[in-house]
């Protein structure tokens, strides 16, 4: 079916008190796991390539995208393209070309008078070319091998007045809150500050996104959902499912040398794994 954008799914998901599940993809194995992961579960998806991707495939943003609208055009359930984590604006130029229909602007490293001011700038340019915007206020910590920021540390948190402010002063459409998850954890035990994510609720007219979300244990992340999250960002998880089944393939069959079969293995681990958060956030 025709590419949807990310600014519908969570619209649609924000009304309904539900969330979008957005997975991160490096390779073309991930974008096809996803698609078929979602199109057992009957729901639609995001697929995010985000810019560490982008250095990954060699600085080049065109041959993943391309191949993830072609994917996105086949499939039986809605499919969104979102790039992820953007700092460059020269990626974030390319946007509108690349089949993109959103993107989440991340100045959050700066300090917020500057976030706020480059921010607006992004979401300027990216309102003038049709495309939803998203961004993030606090820190949730763990990108480009960064240790988490302790849970009372300045900036660790999304303050919801600063953020109200933050909102109204930049116009993006939705926000990445920091309450309690960490990029790239391997264990499912992240905890989240509710009472924190119930006052960001009450204090945002824009939906919320949660980040890290591959640590959170199904309890937390049915309460984060009905709590106001609208789209749930899991990557690490597609990875271990990945990167297990590789290995135990290799294991059992150490004279393999085609890669189309261990491939294949982690692309059907991920396909499950798909599957399985999408089956957490449907069963509300």
């Amino acid at each position: 079916m025709p590419l949807t954008t990310t600014g519908e799914l969570v619209g649609r998901a924000a009304a309904a008190g539900s969330a979008v599940a957005s997975f991160n993809v490096i390779t073309l194995e991930h974008v096809e796991a996803v698609i078929a992961g979602a199109e057992s579960a009957g729901a639609p998806v995001v697929l995010q390539v985000s810019e560490n991707a982008v250095k990954f495939r060699c600085g080049r943003l065109l041959p993943l995208a391309r191949a993830a609208v072609a994917a996105a055009e086949r499939a039986a359930v809605p499919v969104a393209l979102h790039l992820d984590h953007v700092q460059s604006d020269a990626l974030l130029h390319q946007t509108p070309d690349a089949g993109f229909g959103s993107v989440m602007y991340d100045a959050a490293r700066l300090p917020y008078a500057e976030n706020l001011a480059a921010t607006r700038a992004a979401v300027d340019w990216a309102h003038a070319r049709g495309l939803w915007i998203e961004a993030e206020l606090g820190e949730i910590g763990g990108k480009d091998g960064r240790p988490p920021l302790d849970a009372h540390a300045p900036g660790a948190r999304t303050d919801p007045e600063q953020a109200r402010a933050f909102v109204a002063g930049s116009g993006v459409d939705a926000l990445a809150v920091a309450v309690g998850t960490t990029h790239a954890m391997t264990t499912r035990t992240a905890a989240l500050d509710h009472a924190l994510l119930g006052r960001l609720s009450a204090a945002l007219d824009v939906p919320l996104v949660l980040h890290g979300s591959s640590g959170l244990p199904d309890a937390e992340l049915t309460a984060a959902v009905g709590s106001g999250i609208a789209k749930v960002n899991i990557g690490t998880a597609l990875n271990i499912a990945m990167t297990g089944a590789v290995r135990g393939f290799l294991a059992d069959r150490p004279e393999a040398v085609d890669s189309r079969g261990y491939l294949t293995a982690g692309r059907e681990a991920m396909t499950r794994a798909v599957a399985a958060v999408i089956g957490r956030l449907t069963a509300r």
